[in-house]
Protein backbone atom coordinates (compact mmCIF):
# COMPACT_ATOMS: atom_id res chain seq x y z
CA UNK A 1 0.00 0.00 0.00
CA UNK A 2 0.99 3.45 -0.77
CA UNK A 3 1.87 5.74 2.28
CA UNK A 4 0.56 9.53 1.05
CA UNK A 5 0.86 12.38 3.23
CA UNK A 6 -2.10 15.59 1.66
CA UNK A 7 -1.89 18.98 2.58
CA UNK A 8 -4.35 21.41 0.90
CA UNK A 9 -3.28 24.94 -0.17
CA UNK A 10 -5.97 27.47 -0.84
CA UNK A 11 -5.56 29.50 -3.62
CA UNK A 12 -7.70 32.73 -4.59
CA UNK A 13 -10.52 32.89 -7.00
CA UNK A 14 -13.11 30.39 -7.74
CA UNK A 15 -12.95 27.28 -8.90
CA UNK A 16 -9.77 25.66 -9.47
CA UNK A 17 -10.42 23.03 -12.10
CA UNK A 18 -7.23 21.81 -13.94
CA UNK A 19 -3.23 21.92 -13.46
CA UNK A 20 -0.02 21.06 -14.55
CA UNK A 21 3.95 21.71 -14.29
CA UNK A 22 5.02 24.98 -16.17
CA UNK A 23 8.80 25.08 -17.94
CA UNK A 24 9.48 27.50 -14.61
CA UNK A 25 9.04 24.95 -11.98
CA UNK A 26 5.70 26.64 -11.20
CA UNK A 27 2.52 24.75 -11.23
CA UNK A 28 -0.16 26.52 -12.91
CA UNK A 29 -4.00 26.72 -12.71
CA UNK A 30 -7.36 27.18 -14.05
CA UNK A 31 -10.22 28.79 -11.72
CA UNK A 32 -13.44 27.68 -14.06
CA UNK A 33 -15.54 30.59 -12.16
CA UNK A 34 -13.71 33.34 -11.81
CA UNK A 35 -11.99 32.77 -14.96
CA UNK A 36 -7.96 33.59 -13.86
CA UNK A 37 -4.82 31.60 -14.35
CA UNK A 38 -3.14 30.67 -11.49
CA UNK A 39 0.68 30.41 -10.44
CA UNK A 40 1.64 28.24 -7.48
CA UNK A 41 5.75 27.89 -6.32
CA UNK A 42 5.69 24.84 -3.80
CA UNK A 43 5.97 27.35 -0.57
CA UNK A 44 5.32 30.72 -1.92
CA UNK A 45 2.14 32.42 -2.23
CA UNK A 46 0.03 31.86 -5.25
CA UNK A 47 -0.97 34.33 -7.76
CA UNK A 48 -3.64 35.00 -10.29
CA UNK A 49 -3.83 36.90 -13.94
CA UNK A 50 -7.35 37.84 -14.14
CA UNK A 51 -9.40 36.92 -17.56
CA UNK A 52 -12.50 38.01 -18.61
CA UNK A 53 -14.15 36.49 -15.72
CA UNK A 54 -17.05 34.42 -17.74
CA UNK A 55 -14.73 32.92 -19.80
CA UNK A 56 -14.31 29.42 -17.97
CA UNK A 57 -10.82 28.44 -18.50
CA UNK A 58 -10.59 24.66 -18.23
CA UNK A 59 -7.68 22.74 -19.48
CA UNK A 60 -4.31 24.22 -19.25
CA UNK A 61 -0.79 22.68 -20.85
CA UNK A 62 2.50 23.66 -21.71
CA UNK A 63 2.47 24.40 -25.68
CA UNK A 64 5.60 23.72 -28.00
CA UNK A 65 6.58 27.40 -27.46
CA UNK A 66 7.23 27.35 -24.24
CA UNK A 67 4.10 29.34 -23.12
CA UNK A 68 0.90 28.09 -20.96
CA UNK A 69 -2.21 27.47 -23.33
CA UNK A 70 -5.46 27.01 -22.18
CA UNK A 71 -9.22 26.16 -23.29
CA UNK A 72 -11.67 29.01 -22.21
CA UNK A 73 -14.91 27.11 -22.48
CA UNK A 74 -17.82 29.56 -21.99
CA UNK A 75 -15.71 32.14 -24.57
CA UNK A 76 -15.10 29.80 -27.44
CA UNK A 77 -11.76 30.77 -27.63
CA UNK A 78 -7.91 29.46 -26.83
CA UNK A 79 -5.88 31.69 -24.51
CA UNK A 80 -2.07 32.17 -24.38
CA UNK A 81 -0.06 33.05 -21.63
CA UNK A 82 3.77 33.36 -21.63
CA UNK A 83 6.01 33.49 -18.70
CA UNK A 84 6.53 37.32 -19.11
CA UNK A 85 2.97 37.67 -18.76
CA UNK A 86 1.86 38.71 -22.36
CA UNK A 87 -1.60 37.32 -22.87
CA UNK A 88 -3.26 36.40 -26.22
CA UNK A 89 -6.34 34.99 -27.12
CA UNK A 90 -7.60 33.20 -30.25
CA UNK A 91 -10.90 33.07 -31.51
CA UNK A 92 -11.91 29.49 -33.29
CA UNK A 93 -13.85 29.30 -36.45
CA UNK A 94 -17.12 27.55 -35.35
CA UNK A 95 -18.82 29.67 -33.43
CA UNK A 96 -20.38 28.30 -29.59
CA UNK A 97 -17.87 25.25 -30.17
CA UNK A 98 -16.93 24.88 -26.32
CA UNK A 99 -13.26 24.42 -26.28
CA UNK A 100 -12.26 21.58 -23.39
CA UNK A 101 -9.53 19.49 -23.51
CA UNK A 102 -6.13 20.47 -24.62
CA UNK A 103 -2.76 19.07 -25.52
CA UNK A 104 0.59 19.54 -27.10
CA UNK A 105 0.51 16.84 -30.30
CA UNK A 106 3.70 16.09 -32.07
CA UNK A 107 3.75 18.15 -35.27
CA UNK A 108 4.35 21.50 -32.63
CA UNK A 109 0.81 22.54 -32.63
CA UNK A 110 -1.89 22.73 -30.19
CA UNK A 111 -4.83 20.42 -30.29
CA UNK A 112 -7.96 20.60 -28.32
CA UNK A 113 -11.82 19.33 -28.24
CA UNK A 114 -14.71 20.98 -29.28
CA UNK A 115 -17.37 19.69 -27.08
CA UNK A 116 -20.33 21.65 -28.65
CA UNK A 117 -19.58 21.11 -32.35
CA UNK A 118 -18.23 17.63 -31.88
CA UNK A 119 -15.22 18.46 -33.93
CA UNK A 120 -11.20 18.22 -33.03
CA UNK A 121 -9.64 21.22 -33.91
CA UNK A 122 -5.41 22.09 -34.28
CA UNK A 123 -4.32 25.30 -33.32
CA UNK A 124 -0.65 27.13 -34.66
CA UNK A 125 1.59 28.34 -32.15
CA UNK A 126 0.24 31.71 -33.83
CA UNK A 127 -3.17 31.06 -33.22
CA UNK A 128 -4.42 30.11 -36.38
CA UNK A 129 -6.92 26.83 -36.12
CA UNK A 130 -7.83 24.24 -38.52
CA UNK A 131 -10.98 21.98 -37.27
CA UNK A 132 -11.83 18.18 -38.27
CA UNK A 133 -15.49 16.72 -38.36
CA UNK A 134 -16.02 13.65 -36.15
CA UNK A 135 -17.63 10.76 -37.94
CA UNK A 136 -20.78 11.04 -35.40
CA UNK A 137 -23.24 13.37 -34.21
CA UNK A 138 -23.44 14.52 -30.91
CA UNK A 139 -20.11 12.64 -29.90
CA UNK A 140 -19.27 15.92 -26.85
CA UNK A 141 -15.56 15.16 -27.42
CA UNK A 142 -13.98 15.93 -23.80
CA UNK A 143 -10.03 15.61 -22.81
CA UNK A 144 -7.67 14.41 -25.03
CA UNK A 145 -3.74 13.70 -24.86
CA UNK A 146 -0.74 13.10 -27.69
CA UNK A 147 0.04 9.01 -27.41
CA UNK A 148 2.41 6.75 -27.80
CA UNK A 149 2.16 6.50 -31.16
CA UNK A 150 2.11 9.66 -33.04
CA UNK A 151 -1.40 10.29 -32.83
CA UNK A 152 -4.26 11.95 -30.66
CA UNK A 153 -6.22 10.36 -28.41
CA UNK A 154 -9.50 11.35 -26.87
CA UNK A 155 -12.84 10.71 -25.02
CA UNK A 156 -16.29 10.23 -26.45
CA UNK A 157 -18.21 11.59 -23.45
CA UNK A 158 -21.84 11.18 -25.06
CA UNK A 159 -20.69 8.26 -27.50
CA UNK A 160 -19.35 5.74 -25.36
CA UNK A 161 -16.00 5.63 -27.20
CA UNK A 162 -11.97 6.18 -27.28
CA UNK A 163 -10.85 8.24 -30.52
CA UNK A 164 -7.68 8.95 -31.72
CA UNK A 165 -6.80 11.76 -35.11
CA UNK A 166 -3.74 11.76 -36.62
CA UNK A 167 -1.92 15.05 -37.26
CA UNK A 168 -3.45 14.58 -40.85
CA UNK A 169 -6.87 14.83 -39.77
CA UNK A 170 -7.85 10.67 -40.31
CA UNK A 171 -10.19 9.60 -37.22
CA UNK A 172 -10.38 6.45 -35.68
CA UNK A 173 -12.93 5.09 -32.98
CA UNK A 174 -13.22 2.63 -30.28
CA UNK A 175 -16.10 1.79 -28.99
CA UNK A 176 -16.29 0.89 -24.98
CA UNK A 177 -16.83 -2.62 -23.79
CA UNK A 178 -19.23 -0.60 -20.82
CA UNK A 179 -22.29 0.77 -21.92
CA UNK A 180 -22.83 4.32 -20.70
CA UNK A 181 -19.60 4.76 -19.47
CA UNK A 182 -19.14 8.48 -20.37
CA UNK A 183 -15.38 8.56 -20.66
CA UNK A 184 -13.80 11.90 -19.66
CA UNK A 185 -9.86 12.35 -18.63
CA UNK A 186 -7.59 10.23 -20.94
CA UNK A 187 -3.70 10.40 -20.92
CA UNK A 188 -0.71 8.51 -22.18
CA UNK A 189 0.93 5.66 -19.88
CA UNK A 190 4.01 4.57 -18.84
CA UNK A 191 3.36 1.26 -20.08
CA UNK A 192 2.95 2.36 -24.30
CA UNK A 193 -0.81 2.18 -23.89
CA UNK A 194 -3.61 4.97 -23.52
CA UNK A 195 -5.22 5.66 -20.03
CA UNK A 196 -8.93 7.09 -18.98
CA UNK A 197 -11.73 7.59 -16.54
CA UNK A 198 -15.00 6.57 -17.44
CA UNK A 199 -17.32 8.58 -15.11
CA UNK A 200 -20.51 7.63 -15.73
CA UNK A 201 -19.49 3.14 -14.75
CA UNK A 202 -17.44 3.98 -11.81
CA UNK A 203 -14.43 2.65 -14.05
CA UNK A 204 -10.53 3.09 -15.66
CA UNK A 205 -9.70 1.78 -18.97
CA UNK A 206 -6.32 1.02 -20.94
CA UNK A 207 -6.51 1.09 -24.59
CA UNK A 208 -3.30 0.30 -26.64
CA UNK A 209 -2.55 1.82 -29.91
CA UNK A 210 -3.64 -1.14 -32.08
CA UNK A 211 -7.55 -0.47 -29.93
CA UNK A 212 -7.40 -3.31 -27.63
CA UNK A 213 -9.08 -2.25 -24.80
CA UNK A 214 -9.38 -3.59 -20.66
CA UNK A 215 -11.75 -1.84 -18.39
CA UNK A 216 -10.83 -1.83 -14.70
CA UNK A 217 -14.50 -1.04 -11.67
CA UNK A 218 -13.26 0.82 -9.12
CA UNK A 219 -13.72 -0.16 -5.58
CA UNK A 220 -16.40 2.13 -5.37
CA UNK A 221 -18.01 2.39 -8.67
CA UNK A 222 -20.55 5.40 -7.53
CA UNK A 223 -16.82 7.66 -7.27
CA UNK A 224 -17.19 9.31 -10.43
CA UNK A 225 -13.64 9.65 -11.79
CA UNK A 226 -12.90 12.42 -13.24
CA UNK A 227 -9.04 12.86 -14.23
CA UNK A 228 -5.88 10.67 -14.42
CA UNK A 229 -2.61 11.09 -14.93
CA UNK A 230 1.08 9.36 -15.09
CA UNK A 231 2.43 9.64 -11.76
CA UNK A 232 6.24 8.84 -12.61
CA UNK A 233 6.22 5.59 -10.14
CA UNK A 234 4.83 3.43 -12.34
CA UNK A 235 1.30 3.95 -11.29
CA UNK A 236 -1.72 5.99 -13.11
CA UNK A 237 -3.18 8.37 -10.18
CA UNK A 238 -6.76 9.75 -10.81
CA UNK A 239 -9.32 11.75 -9.07
CA UNK A 240 -12.63 10.39 -7.85
CA UNK A 241 -14.91 13.48 -8.05
CA UNK A 242 -17.81 12.07 -6.72
CA UNK A 243 -16.23 10.40 -3.52
CA UNK A 244 -13.80 13.26 -2.93
CA UNK A 245 -10.50 10.89 -2.87
CA UNK A 246 -7.80 10.65 -5.20
CA UNK A 247 -6.58 6.77 -6.08
CA UNK A 248 -3.92 4.99 -8.39
CA UNK A 249 -3.77 1.62 -10.27
CA UNK A 250 -0.33 -0.15 -11.26
CA UNK A 251 -0.12 -2.24 -14.36
CA UNK A 252 -1.70 -5.71 -12.64
CA UNK A 253 -4.53 -4.00 -12.44
CA UNK A 254 -4.87 -3.15 -8.27
CA UNK A 255 -6.44 -0.01 -7.26
CA UNK A 256 -5.61 2.10 -4.66
CA UNK A 257 -7.67 5.08 -2.66
CA UNK A 258 -7.11 8.08 -0.74
CA UNK A 259 -9.58 10.20 1.20
CA UNK A 260 -9.04 13.95 0.94
CA UNK A 261 -9.09 16.03 4.32
CA UNK A 262 -11.82 18.45 3.25
CA UNK A 263 -15.40 16.74 2.80
CA UNK A 264 -16.90 17.96 -0.43
CA UNK A 265 -13.99 19.37 -2.05
CA UNK A 266 -14.65 18.25 -5.74
CA UNK A 267 -11.47 17.47 -7.05
CA UNK A 268 -11.16 17.78 -10.73
CA UNK A 269 -7.94 17.74 -12.44
CA UNK A 270 -4.60 15.82 -11.30
CA UNK A 271 -0.40 16.80 -12.16
CA UNK A 272 2.50 15.46 -11.43
CA UNK A 273 3.81 18.50 -9.65
CA UNK A 274 7.82 20.34 -10.04
CA UNK A 275 8.35 18.84 -6.70
CA UNK A 276 7.39 15.38 -7.64
CA UNK A 277 4.47 14.62 -5.62
CA UNK A 278 1.21 14.55 -7.48
CA UNK A 279 -1.27 17.67 -7.10
CA UNK A 280 -4.75 18.20 -7.44
CA UNK A 281 -7.12 21.15 -8.14
CA UNK A 282 -10.16 21.09 -5.62
CA UNK A 283 -12.82 23.01 -7.22
CA UNK A 284 -13.71 24.20 -3.67
CA UNK A 285 -10.90 26.52 -3.37
CA UNK A 286 -7.95 24.92 -3.20
CA UNK A 287 -4.70 22.62 -4.60
CA UNK A 288 -4.17 19.74 -2.83
CA UNK A 289 -0.40 17.90 -2.70
CA UNK A 290 -0.34 14.95 -2.25
CA UNK A 291 3.48 12.94 -1.13
CA UNK A 292 4.02 9.62 -1.50
CA UNK A 293 5.79 8.46 1.52
CA UNK A 294 7.03 4.93 0.50
CA UNK A 295 6.04 2.11 -2.59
Amino acid sequence: MTRVSIQEHPVPGAGPYALTTGPDGALWFTLVHSGGIGRLVPGEEPTVRQLDPGCGPTIVTVGPDGALWFTEYQAHRIGRLTLGGELDEFELPTPECGPFGLAAGPDGALWCTETAAGRIARIDTDGRATEFALPVEGAFPAALTAGPDGGLWFTLNQRNAIGRIDPDGDVRLHPLPTEAAAPVGITAGPDGAVWFVEIGAGQLGRITPAGEITEYPLPDRAARPHAITDGGDGRLWFTEWGANRVGSIDATGAVEVHDLPTPGSEPHGIALGPDGALWTALESGALARIARTDG
